[in-house]
């Protein structure tokens, strides 16, 4: 219990000051979406890569704050942490990757969808960078929920030496964040046809890459 407690403490002093830094930060919202002037439209499977998550959940809480929203989050000791800095934002967690609770956190997935949107970053937990990971067009498929892919760039940032580049924008940089029209997936009765689905989604989600 005080390891739960001291965690959330920690992940609610990193959740204010993200929200300060997000007082300091020029916003520019493409929505091809539609949801910000609809922000009552049905539940989307949002897609971001990994290194561009840094402002989503506070950005999110603050938009939209109607919608319930459900991510899926490793289940390692960062996954933990993640989970408790989401949780400050309102923002459930399903923990599970490709190495760990792979199909239990699929099916959990699919439980929430009913219950609000889902996020996803399909190259997480460990990459490649800007490699899709199948799961992402898998709960896709069986929940029937268009794809929202979101891009994400930075007129400044600072960058982490991980596996994916984490980007942590300076204060005052400009940010332009795409919330592109909803992508479609189609059923795959074959395993090649589900590895063109997923190459297909890929080469949408990678459209929105500027910075690499």
């Amino acid at each position: 219990m005080w390891r739960s407690s001291g965690k959330f403490v920690v992940a609610w002093i990193a959740g204010l000051l993200v929200r300060l830094l997000v007082l300091t930060l020029r916003i520019r919202f493409v929505d091809n979406v539609g949801i910000l002037r609809n922000p009552h439209q049905p539940p989307l499977l949002w897609l971001m890569w990994h290194n561009r998550l840094f402002l989503m959940p506070a950005l999110r809480a603050k938009m939209f704050p109607h919608r319930k929203g459900t991510a899926l989050t490793s289940a390692s000791k960062d996954g933990d942490w993640i989970a408790a800095f989401m949780s400050v934002f309102g923002i459930g967690a399903i923990r599970g990757s490709s190495s760990r609770r792979g199909m239990k956190a699929v099916f959990e997935m699919l439980a929430a969808a009913g219950d609000g949107d889902l996020a996803i970053t399909p190259d997480g937990p460990r990459g490649p960078r800007y490699h899709l990971n199948p799961g992402a067009l898998l709960i896709a498929q069986r929940a029937g929920l268009p794809i929202a892919p979101i891009g994400v760039e930075f007129s400044r940032a600072w960058r982490t030496t991980g596996w994916d580049g984490f980007f942590i924008p300076k204060p005052f940089a400009k940010v332009v964040i795409t919330l592109d029209k909803p992508f479609h997936v189609v059923q795959t009765p074959t395993d090649e046809a589900f590895e063109a689905e997923r190459q297909r989604l890929e080469t949408a989600m990678r459209a929105l890459v500027i910075q690499h």
